[in-house]
């Protein structure tokens, strides 16, 4: 009973270290990041209160340990401004968890890879929807108009990297970290259904049709 509790937890507390590794500031670029896979793929494959306590609590223990990182580096991070934009990030994680509850772990690698990378299109348009509609900074581009959305997707405010190249790192990371999470579940899942189909098929050890003591021939 424990090897099997150790064998379900193993793989999704794998998958958190990886994801906690990949926020290091500075391990990977701009929006690079395993979140949305990892947030995706816990709602395809964790179940119970696993399926939702433990990406949370790994978002926000990451969330607390970049915000003293950046705090120490001069940046305005626990603002009421920049709070709002991070619960507008937890509320684009919930809809990637969400969209991973409409998979099931039997689902075909294809259509959990498209999932995955459905998701990081959509949180990249909520949570750039989101800088428009608020704009904490006050940024002259984001004009409350179509031009000025369609201008926060694409080409964001002066002075930073245009946001179609993070789009561009949102999208390849999606796909990237959910085709490794899928490939490495599918492979586990493969491992113990023919471990299981070998001992079902393993024979006996006890003698098959032992004659009876009193059917011995003198």
């Amino acid at each position: 009973m424990l090897d099997l509790v150790k064998g379900k937890l193993a793989m999704p507390l794998a998958l958190m270290i990886v994801f906690a590794l990949s926020r290091i500031p500075g391990m990977l670029p701009q929006n690079f990041s395993a979140a949305y896979a990892l947030v995706f793929c816990a709602g395809v494959y964790f179940r119970g209160r696993l399926a939702w306590w433990l990406p949370l609590v790994t978002l926000v223990a990451t969330d607390m340990g970049l915000d003293i990182y950046y705090l120490k580096m001069g940046w305005p991070v626990f603002t009421a401004h920049a709070l709002r934009e991070q619960l507008c990030n937890y509320g684009a994680y919930a809809v990637l968890w969400w969209l991973g509850r409409r998979f099931r772990p039997q689902s075909s690698f294809v259509s959990l890879l498209g999932g995955g990378v459905l998701g990081a299109i959509l949180f990249y348009l909520i949570t750039n929807t989101a800088s428009w509609l608020f704009n904490p900074f006050n940024n002259p581009e984001y004009t409350k108009n179509l031009f000025g959305w369609l201008t926060a997707l694409t080409k964001g405010t002066a002075g930073w990297p245009q946001t179609w190249e993070f789009f561009r790192n949102t999208l390849l990371s999606g796909g990237l970290f959910t085709g490794l999470f899928v490939g490495a579940m599918k492979l586990t899942e493969a491992a113990e259904s023919a471990k299981e189909k070998e001992t079902e098929e393993k024979p006996s050890d006890e003698p098959e049709n032992e004659p009876a003591p009193g059917d011995a021939k003198a």
